[in-house]
């Protein structure tokens, strides 16, 4: 089933050249637009904890020929393994409880459809406005019959802050500590595509449901291994073991659309 036409054109994104690490500033702020007649404007303001290295992977996309468009994600299987299923299956994660579970317990993988979203790390303020926007999207996701799948890099105990300060139901999070089904996915990774990819400004956009979302966030949600701040994510929807949908999030806060997904989800019958 094609689900969006994407004119070919191989585009390579190189981050930032091997040389000495200059970790950025400790703190970052968004800072809504100015409204007219406005005195002041909202910032919010969030943490950073620098990694060690500077390092990032040259990674490739498909993208739009158009300009108006560039910053437009486009949503395809075809660089995916028809087998894609199979392989994440036996990877080993846990549930926001601790319980160690496989990924291919996490739905039913002859008939049930499932939206798989891999959000960055616990501690990712954009994670958690996504986190919200799934929480709100989950009645019209059960109403469908479909399967709510959250996961995270962090240990379950991270995961657990996020589930009680958000809040999220924790019987559709999980934590991937190890980024194993990150590392399958091929989802992007780097110091440029987290805090200089042009896609990141998009969370601009969305500055009130982020302000909102991040009420009651805490940093002590990121993981402990700081080099999982450079991850990026992704959604994904399945029927059984088929791949219907795929987008990789190519910056920090470049989410797929959830009416995207309802689109897919809502042409697929269940069974």
């Amino acid at each position: 089933m094609a689900l969006i036409a994407i004119p070919p054109q191989q585009t390579t994104l190189h981050d930032l050249p091997p040389r000495p690490f200059t970790a950025p500033p400790s703190k970052f702020s968004l800072t809504s637009p100015p409204t007219p007649n406005a005195s002041s404007t909202s910032t919010v303001t969030f943490s950073y904890y620098p990694t060690k290295s500077a390092n990032s992977v040259s990674v490739s996309n498909t993208t739009s020929t158009s300009r108006r468009s560039s910053l437009v994600v486009r949503a395809s299987t075809s660089p995916f393994s028809p087998n894609i299923a199979d392989t994440l299956g036996d990877v080993n994660i846990f549930t926001a409880a601790g319980d160690p579970v496989f990924f291919k317990d996490l739905w039913d993988q002859n008939q049930g459809i499932a939206v798989v979203a891999l959000l960055r790390h616990f501690g990712c303020p954009c994670c958690w406005e996504l986190a919200s926007s799934l929480k709100e999207a989950k009645p019209k996701f059960d109403a469908a019959g479909v399967k709510l799948v959250a996961i995270g890099i962090g240990t379950p105990n991270k995961a657990r802050i996020l589930a009680d300060r958000l809040p999220f139901p924790m019987d559709c999070l999980y934590a991937d500590p190890e980024r194993k089904a990150y590392d399958i996915l091929g989802l992007y990774y780097g110091f440029g595509r987290t805090f200089f990819n042009p896609a990141s400004g998009k969370v601009f956009s969305r500055f009130e449901a982020l302000q909102k979302a991040v009420k009651n966030y805490t940093i002590e949600a990121t993981p402990d291994d700081r080099s999982s701040v450079l991850q990026q994510g992704g959604m994904f929807v399945f029927k059984g073991k088929q791949l219907l949908y795929a987008r990789k999030d190519e910056g920090t806060g470049d989410h797929a659309p959830l009416d995207d997904i309802f689109e897919v989800c809502c042409k697929v019958p269940v069974a």
